[in-house]
């Protein structure tokens, strides 16, 4: 497990280009608004003030980047399926989380958060589905699950996986994990540091996922303005040709 001696607000980024360098190996996590993001993020870093937890769903509009032990970052990325944040926003949002996290050479693992507590959500599942199309690495974690008895966690979490079985010759890896009471943490810490030793050889994407059955229409979709072409930008070319030295 990953000893966390240092985490230090880096910046936060209204898109790719005003990232860091990509000198440091990043870990991404995003979810649905009000997922309990921010709190999981101050839970691994062992400091409650780390990322900002708001009672408003959708605080989060830029992507905020934490240096870790001053060699790995974690990424706080826009939370996705907030209505009430204005069409024009919404979308410059997910424009650049997109460009995130498809062109983001140094984007090693992306933390895939789910509620615990609630039965598997159309916008959930269509995540998912993108994540594993675009072959960015990824795994699932499901929140709050101190909120529920154990029966109605494992029921949740059951449903959400036997919905998306037939898209994956093997699941993502799954984990649970709770802010209040600390379940989770040397798990999910377990996997950023067996990735950061990993050898680039030995670290692969997700699987492919099967074509979806008619019946599945993803309701999640990242947002290009109208109009709007771009031809593959470096970010993309030097996650095509880089080799990671972690």
């Amino acid at each position: 497990m990953v000893n966390i001696s240092s985490a230090i607000f880096d910046c936060s980024a209204p898109d790719l280009a005003s990232c860091p360098d990509e000198s440091l190996p990043e870990f991404a996590f995003i979810g649905r608004s009000n997922v309990g993001k921010s709190s999981l993020l101050n839970m691994l870093a062992g400091k409650d003030a780390l990322a900002r937890v708001s009672p408003v769903p959708g605080f989060t509009k830029l992507i905020n980047i934490f240096t870790i032990n001053k060699t790995w970052r974690m990424v706080d990325l826009p939370g996705y399926g907030f209505a009430e944040v204005a069409r024009q926003d919404r979308a410059l949002f997910n424009q650049a989380v997109n460009d995130y996290l498809t062109h983001r050479p140094n984007l090693c693992c992306v933390f895939a958060l789910l509620d615990s507590g609630l039965a598997p959500q159309k916008i959930d599942l269509s995540f998912v589905e993108w994540l594993a199309r675009h072959a960015v690495p990824f795994v699932l974690v499901f929140t709050k699950t101190d909120r529920g008895t154990p029966e109605a966690v494992q029921a949740n979490i059951a449903a959400f996986t036997a919905r998306i079985a037939g898209w994956f010759e093997k699941l993502p890896e799954i984990f649970r994990c709770s802010s209040t009471t600390g379940q989770g943490r040397s798990e999910l810490l377990g996997v950023i540091a067996a990735t950061l030793t990993a050898s680039p050889a030995e670290s692969e994407p997700a699987p492919p996922i099967a074509p979806l059955p008619r019946e599945v229409e993803p309701a999640f979709r990242m947002q290009v303005r109208a109009g709007s072409s771009r031809e593959k930008s470096s970010h993309e070319k030097k996650r095509l040709k880089s080799a990671r030295p972690w």
